[in-house]
Order: structure tokens, then sequence, then C-alpha cells
């Protein structure tokens, strides 16, 4: 069975979702001792949330960039995550969605939330052929996903550097037995179509 070129794939339950995160320890470590976001995280900067585990281990360099040290899992209300892609709009102009670049221009400036496609990744972290959604709260949306959609918080830095050691010793299946299982995420027809998901 084909994977849709853009379709979002997570860990998730009947009420929660959970997305991925990754700041410096002094950001990641303050969240994880009250159990939610508090300074030095600035609410005010968008921040951007990613469903793929492995797409998150490409961006972060399994916890070892500078900067990206402390990856913590957020699960997040599925109500409030499918608000934030239905009040999105994409990162780049599809004229299957917009009658102009100006239109989307002006969504883009309004809207609170961003929507962006990027190839998914393999296990060794080399670009697949279909996509995974990396998804940018602001305004609003920030503030919502601070104070009303977050339901806990994990650190998942040992699993990021547990997954590189095993890739590291060549036990590729042991690397890939310990990765977060994500599964298509069930998303309603309209907000797919506001997302691009599916997309070919």
């Amino acid at each position: 069975m084909s994977i849709p070129r853009q379709q979002i794939r997570a860990a998730f339950t009947a009420d929660t979702v959970t997305v991925y995160q990754a700041y410096r320890p002094e950001i990641g470590d303050a969240a994880l001792a009250a159990g939610r976001f508090v300074p030095p995280f600035k609410r005010e900067r968008m921040t951007w949330i990613k469903p793929s585990f492995r797409w998150m281990m490409y961006r972060c360099g399994w916890a070892c960039k500078p900067g990206q040290e402390r990856v913590l899992a957020v699960e997040i209300t599925r109500a409030g995550f499918e608000w934030a892609l239905a009040h999105a709009c994409l990162s780049g102009y599809d004229p299957r969605r917009h009658p102009d670049r100006e239109s989307w221009r002006r969504q883009l400036r309004t809207s609170p939330v961003r929507v962006q496609w990027d190839p998914e990744r393999s296990l060794r972290l080399a670009p697949l052929s279909y996509r995974s959604v990396q998804v940018g709260l602001a305004g609003e949306a920030a503030r919502r996903y601070v104070d009303e959609w977050l339901v806990g918080l994990t650190d998942v830095t040992p699993l990021a550097r547990a997954v590189r050691a095993r890739l590291t010793a060549g036990d590729e299946p042991g690397a890939a037995g310990l990765l977060p299982v994500e599964r298509p995420y069930p998303l309603p027809v309209e907000i797919a179509q506001v997302v691009g998901a599916g997309a070919d």
C-alpha cells in the first residue's frame, strides 16, 4: 500500500496526539519541572511542533545539535491539534488552494498557524519520497497550545540517544524497535483540504 505524498502520521489516542519539540536544556528542563511551558519558553515566538519522531531527530541531530539538546514529547488534545490545522495557512503558495499569490500572502499574514510539508526521514535520516508535516503556532494558536491543549510532557532525550547508539553500533533492527509507533492520523476531510494532506 503506497503512502500519500503528504500524510500526517503520529502517535495518538482517542483524545490526544503526540508532537515533538527540541529546546535548549534550560527551556526543556523548566518545562519538565513545571509540567507545562514556562519561562524561559517564549510564547510570543512561533513554536513549531512535529508529529514525526524521525523528522524531529533529523532536525535536532538525535538531540546533539546545539540549542536542541532536550527533546520533549508533547501530548496535546486532538481537538486542539485539529483546531490548529483548520486555522492554518500553507507556508508556501499552492495554486490549488489559493486563487493568486496575493490572497495567499494575506492569509499568511493573518493566520495564527502555518503548515509546512518536508520530506519524511528514514531511520538513517535520509529523505524519503513522501512528506511529513510541521505545524507553526503563533499568537492565539501558541496561547491555546500552552494554556489549553497541553496534556503532558515527557523527556524523550534518552530515547533519542538510545536509538542513535544502536544505529552507531550497526543494530538497525534494534534501533527501529525503539521508535514510537506512528499511524496515519484520521483527519476530517475539510481539514485535510485546508492543509493539503493526501495531495499528490
